[in-house]
């Protein structure tokens, strides 16, 4: 097992290290279900202390990169990450960017727009009956009087995710995670003030109506309107705090 050793800087030598070891993995020097070489070979090759070493898998391990495993046969190996923990990383990461403003509410809603309509064309294609059964659950539940504004935003997010997940691509699953998970519930806690939800039930009916009847145009048309009226709502939301700011 070959891995490139690049000379090292006095500044934080564990990063260092487990970011060479990240690109290693990255780069595919080291695949999955490799197994890495012990604490003591490691800091032999790197020439620094075990803690130092210990220090440097504990952050790969953390970003879920290395798994441990006790026993004669025991180790430290390159994980093999699912599409569901690799779409909780960048969730993660795209929930902060959003909470540090780095995108405004129209880019958010403009990404997801054009990507969601890709996702109702292709679930369109090869109505899922399984998933479809999922939004029909939600479209249920959206319908009850007594569904507090928290309830209604997690049963929105669980629809758009089956209509992504009904688009059986594997590419858009793991970007569209991101906008859904992260993304849509900071939309939604910024509009929920503004918006009727019958409007928005109506349309989330049309869209499972449309991918039901396999009819991709008009399950676009169908998330066109919703998009139409969310970015209004977006608009009536920021104009609103303006107003406030003002006082």
């Amino acid at each position: 097992m070959k891995i490139e050793i690049e000379p090292l800087v006095t500044q934080s030598l564990a990063k260092q290290i487990s970011e060479q070891l990240r690109e290693a993995i990255m780069s595919g020097q080291l695949k999955a279900d490799d197994r890495l070489p012990t604490e003591e070979e490691l800091a032999s090759r790197y020439q620094v202390s075990r803690p130092t070493i210990r220090e440097a898998l504990k952050r790969l391990a953390a970003q879920n990169m290395i798994r441990s495993r006790r026993g004669p046969t025991g180790g430290t190996f390159v994980n093999r990450p699912s599409l569901e923990e690799a779409s909780l990383s960048l969730t993660s990461s795209a929930t902060l960017l959003a909470s540090m403003n780095q995108f405004s509410l129209t880019e958010i809603a403009d990404a997801r727009h054009e990507m969601e309509r890709i996702c109702c064309r292709l679930a369109a294609l090869q109505p899922n009956a399984e998933l479809l059964a999922l939004m029909a659950e939600e479209l249920e539940l959206q319908g009850q009087e007594g569904l507090t504004d928290q309830e209604f935003c997690a049963s929105d997010v669980r629809f758009h995710r089956a209509l992504v997940d009904g688009a059986q691509n594997a590419m858009l699953q793991f970007l569209m995670y991101a906008v859904i998970e992260a993304m849509q519930p900071v939309t939604n806690m910024v509009v929920y003030r503004f918006r009727d939800r019958q409007n928005v039930v109506q349309t989330h009916q049309k869209l499972y109506q449309a991918i039901k009847d396999a009819n991709g145009p008009a399950a676009e048309q169908a998330l066109d309107e919703l998009m139409v009226y969310l970015k209004a709502r977006f608009q009536a939301a920021q104009d609103w705090k303006a107003e406030q700011q003002k006082i």
